[in-house]
């Protein structure tokens, strides 16, 4: 297996799993809304809890390379 490859899958798994938290945002807009206060820290902690999921996913799929 190709490192450059497996770092560019766990790259996206964690881009994707990060992006996908904006759902958030419509489904409580007055918790995750970046013009709130507190707001962005509340979107910020959502998508690096997502993000860590997305890379403990992804590295489940697919293990660090030998």
């Amino acid at each position: 297996m190709n490192w450059r490859i497996w770092l560019k899958g766990l790259f996206a798994a964690i881009v994707s799993s990060a992006a996908n938290s904006i759902s958030v945002l419509i489904a409580d807009p007055h918790h995750f809304n970046p013009s709130v206060a507190g707001g962005f820290k509340n979107l910020g902690v959502v998508a690096l809890v997502s993000a860590i999921v997305g890379a403990a996913l992804y590295l489940k799929q697919s293990p660090v390379p030998k």
